[in-house]
């Protein structure tokens, strides 16, 4: 199953803007991403259509089971 990490900030226009990171750890703990998501807003790493990225909104691990059918 694959597992992407999906970190949603807000941008200095108010809108949602999601940094996606795939094959996340099984592992990965709250305050690993809390520390990378706040490091990206105290940073001004990225800045997006609608501005910097200036807060934390949320954050989730998206698990994807794909299941290969056979056709001829």
């Amino acid at each position: 199953m694959a597992r992407r990490l999906e970190m949603i900030f807000t941008n200095a226009a108010g809108r949602r803007s999601t940094i996606s990171v795939d094959n996340a750890r099984e592992d990965i703990t709250q305050q690993e991403v809390q520390a990378v998501m706040d490091e990206v807003v105290n940073g001004g790493i990225f800045s997006t259509s609608g501005g910097d990225i200036v807060a934390v909104n949320s954050a989730r691990i998206v698990a994807t089971e794909i299941t290969e059918i056979p056709v001829e």
